[in-house]
């Protein structure tokens, strides 16, 4: 059918009459001027794809009344502009991709028809990690290792590229995939299939919305739901709210844009915009770059929004020249921008659009801080540090507290590292990274951190060379602007050389501790830090060893290395002392903002990222010297440890299965508040003491063959047996953290995988119970895919961050939510009971449904579908068994 809106498609330009565009002031309707920007984007998707089929009349006029059913629940479609995925996710994406092919030929279909159809982008940037650092080598020996444990992963995902069309790999080696959607791979305004529109991009990772900074609508799916996007589905979402965020004033000299993205993240987690869009606006924005709204909308998973977006300005469109985009395309970019009423003047107030709500922050009130020890919601401004961190010390055991008795909060280790005696203590730092496409894409930080090292060093200021220093870019145009400014070589002399261009540190990638360093913090209990650029800091995602792990700005980590502690108040207390004798105090060797701005103006130049980006694709000899296969359906080899077909579409039929009462299920885990991914998907390296430890050695494997978990997510049975294998696990049913339940019918206490498969031989469902925020952090689709391998058919929560609840929804898993006021307290329900969970006939978006319990008792929670798409994927089973029928029909 053809497209109800067509009466508002022109040219863009008189002289290409071919390049068209949807001229949406043409719509002559008021409420358009209203819309938030993003809102905007969502608009002008619906009116290009409306077919009245996947995308109606209905919807558009929908989200055209975003002010009247804002707060309605509607349900509207939205087909993004193009997908983004990053190895640890886009090799599962692939698995399940080779697997469709196999299954739709089964089901005697095209096998070919399952191909993407939205273009995507696979940047490989999260295999590498930190075993080399302090030396000139570091790189190249990382990358060598890279390679050598993950040949078969990165040949597997060559043959992806050339198997699947419209897929492009961005090689290891190139950088952080949001730093390089930033700098290169972000269009702004597509020109594709001869129409101009806003460029848009879902992606497998959470922190895909640091394109939001440069105007790009973006935020992170499961990576279930981005196959269907790839395979042309809409995404179902609901028309969300906006929270209008207005920023005001100017920075004082001294602070970061790490500083004011943590003072954001901490203000909205108190605002709540989980489920939300937030839209920045106000004349403050005008005094951000886009490197510092970037570092903004990076973080946005942390204070819970969907999106966090800047709408196109002056700035954005300079930043494109700066990157060396064509300036040609830019000025087509600018002239379609504002026929449609999407470039903003920040400091034009009559622009401004209606918001659900408005909150502000005044830049100027902004101080340097960090967050932590184990949140990125818990900012501490950098003055009360010492004295939070000794609070924090024999503070009750949580996320300010690691209840340390009194009488070891001065414990001093002794040890030996490379034949000189040091001393370890709580509040240690052993880890110093800068790490993280949220501050190493912002030159301002980066500079600022040489500069600083620069000083340090004339200064007579050392690091203490058993703590893990890194730098990990995220991109090579840091590298190069870094080396031309002159300050490299002062940050290899204080331990901070290029160890890669990947997630490394950020996602847990840190590799090991020297042993003796190991030993002392082993020995004291002692709680040991890492301080790191990055954007997440939960337990046990940095570093086993590091209980404490706190974010701060670049120039900040290495201001703590030097410290060699957090116990410090830099106000009163210098760095250190230099050869003379003399105390040199952080304020010394901070550099004035001016000065950074000098060196930026002059060394970050549109020539940089040219070089570096048009070669990104071949510059990797390693890479192009990779053999893969030419077969357009993948030959499985059986003896392969990580790459296997999966058993999603085992026995899968074209007909439909009716939804069935879930019966006298166990409770498997059952948990507190502000459960993560990290608490639930396989992440960081394999104990030698664990369920998937032992199968790779049952396979043949040793110790030192295992690599990470998210180096073997193309393996359901190590991945089945990581999931909930996190050893700062919080289980209510065992009295230590550990990745250990008890199995109820034994009263034995076992690893979470054995007690599962205890229950699976025995035929019986399995549940899990938890509080607020489940599967709050980044967008594994594993925290879904591994607890329906275990067998768990319903999770029981207070509330779910966004991402996890839509995985749990596209692998048939069922989110139940209790009923206001309500939870596992207020029931008494101690999960020790067996749980009924009664599935209607009829079922529709969010209903209620019974639980019934075997000690008599029920009670109803909410059943989180929250859309009929969502019920239509579960009653085939999920969305990839909905996407293998409908392609083999």
């Amino acid at each position: 059918m053809s497209n109800p809106f067509a009466r508002i498609v022109e040219p863009l330009d008189a002289k290409q009459p071919l390049k068209k565009f949807f001229n949406l002031t043409k719509l002559e309707d008021a409420r358009y001027a209203r819309l938030p920007f993003s809102v905007r984007v969502l608009l002008e998707a619906a009116i290009r794809n409306c077919d009245e089929f996947l995308v109606k009349r209905g919807d558009v006029e929908n989200i055209l009344n975003w002010k009247v059913v804002q707060h309605k629940n509607v349900e509207v479609p939205f087909k993004p502009a193009r997908v983004i995925l990053q190895d640890f996710t886009g090799v599962p994406a692939v698995v399940d991709f080779a697997a469709m092919r196999d299954a739709v030929k089964k089901l005697g279909g095209d096998p070919e028809k399952i191909n993407p159809i939205c273009p995507a982008d696979l940047v490989i940037d999260h295999s590498i990690q930190v075993d080399f650092n302090r030396r000139s080598d570091s790189l190249q020996k990382n990358q060598d290792l890279e390679f050598e444990r993950n040949k078969e992963r990165f040949e597997f995902l060559k043959w992806g590229s050339q198997a699947f069309k419209n897929m492009r790999i961005i090689p290891p080696g190139s950088g952080i995939i949001h730093q390089v959607n930033l700098e290169y791979l972000a269009r702004v305004v597509m020109d594709q299939d001869g129409y101009y529109y806003p460029d848009s991009v879902v992606g497998t990772d959470s922190h895909t919305t640091m394109i939001d900074g440069l105007g790009v609508l973006g935020w992170g799916v499961g990576g279930i739901e981005a196959e269907a996007v790839m395979l042309g589905q809409p995404i179902s979402m609901v028309l969300p709210e906006v929270v209008g965020y207005k920023l005001l004033g100017n920075p004082q000299p001294l602070v970061t844009s790490t500083d004011i993205v943590l003072t954001i993240t901490k203000h909205l987690r108190q605002v709540g915009v989980v489920g939300k869009f937030v839209e920045f606006f106000g004349p403050g924005v005008a005094q951000l770059s886009i490197a510092d709204r970037a570092t903004i909308a990076n973080m946005c998973p942390e204070y819970g929004a969907t999106a966090a977006y800047f709408p196109v300005d002056e700035i954005s469109i300079g930043y494109l020249i700066q990157t060396g985009r064509d300036k040609e395309k830019v000025t087509c970019m600018k002239k379609y921008l504002e026929a449609v009423g999407m470039l903003r003047d920040f400091k034009n107030s009559s622009q401004d659009p209606d918001f659900t709500q408005v909150v502000e922050l005044d830049l100027h009130t902004v101080v340097p801080c960090c967050s932590g020890p184990k949140r990125p919601q818990d900012k501490v401004a950098v003055s009360d540090m010492k004295n939070d961190f000794e609070s924090c010390l024999g503070a009750k055991q949580g996320f300010k507290g690691f209840q340390v008795s009194p009488d070891r909060h001065n414990s001093i280790v002794k040890f030996n590292f490379e034949g000189r005696d040091f001393e370890l203590a709580h509040g240690s730092v052993v880890i110093a990274a800068i790490t993280s496409c949220t501050n190493t894409s912002n030159p301002s930080v980066m500079l600022g951190a040489g500069l600083l090292a620069k000083k340090a060093v004339e200064a007579g200021l050392t690091v203490k060379p058993y703590i893990k220093t890194s730098l990990s870019p995220g991109s090579g145009v840091v590298t190069y602007y870094l080396r031309e400014s002159g300050v490299m070589s002062y940050l290899s002399q204080l331990g901070f050389d290029v160890v890669g261009y990947g997630c490394m540190t950020c996602i847990g990638n840190s590799g090991p501790l020297p042993e003796s360093v190991v030993e002392a913090i082993t020995q004291g209990d002692l709680v040991a830090v890492g301080v790191l650029s990055g954007n997440r800091n939960f337990e046990g995602r940095v570093h086993p060893n590091t209980r404490a792990n706190y974010l701060a700005s670049p120039p900040l980590v290495i201001a703590y290395a030097i410290a060699g502690t957090v116990r410090i108040d830099f106000e009163k207390e210098p760095l250190g002392i230099n050869a003379l004798g003399k105390k040199i105090f952080l304020k010394d060797i901070w550099p004035t903002r001016n000065e950074i701005q000098a060196v930026e103006r002059q060394f970050v130049i549109p020539g940089m990222f040219k070089e570096v980006y048009q070669k990104i694709e071949t510059v990797n000899e390693s890479w192009n010297a990779l053999d893969a296969p030419s077969d357009k359906l993948y030959t499985w080899n059986p003896k392969s440890t990580y790459i296997k077909s999966p058993p999603f579409f085992d026995g899968l039929t074209l007909a439909l299965q009716t939804p069935k009462t879930i019966e006298d299920a166990y409770v498997l885990l059952s948990f507190g508040d502000s459960v993560t991914t990290d608490h639930i998907s396989p992440a960081g390296n394999i104990a030698r003491n664990s369920p998937a430890a032992r199968y790779l050695t049952s396979r043949g494997l040793t110790p030192r063959e295992f690599n990470s978990y998210g180096s073997r997510r193309g393996n359901d049975a190590v991945m089945a047996r990581g999931t909930f294998a996190n050893i700062r696990l919080v289980n209510k049913f065992i009295d230590k953290q550990g990745p250990q339940t008890i199995h109820f019918p034994s009263g034995e206490t076992l690893d979470v995988f054995d007690a599962a498969e205890r229950y699976r031989q025995a035929g019986h469902p399995l549940i899990v119970l938890a509080g607020k925020e489940y599967g709050a952090g980044s967008s594994r689709d594993w925290a879904a895919k591994g607890p329906f391998l275990l067998g768990v058919k319903a999770v029981l929560a207070e509330s779910y961050e966004r991402i996890h609840r839509s995985n749990l929804v596209g692998m048939g898993v069922i989110p139940l939510q209790y009923l206001p006021g309500e939870d596992a307290g207020t029931l008494g329900l101690t999960g020790r009971e067996r749980y009924t969970i009664i599935i209607p006939d009829r079922l529709k978006p969010q209903m209620n449904v019974q639980i019934k319990l075997d000690t008599g008792r029920s009670f109803h929670a909410v059943m989180r579908f929250d859309t009929d798409v969502e019920l239509t994927y579960f009653h085939n089973g999920g969305i990839l068994n909905y996407m293998i029928r409908k392609m083999a029909s």
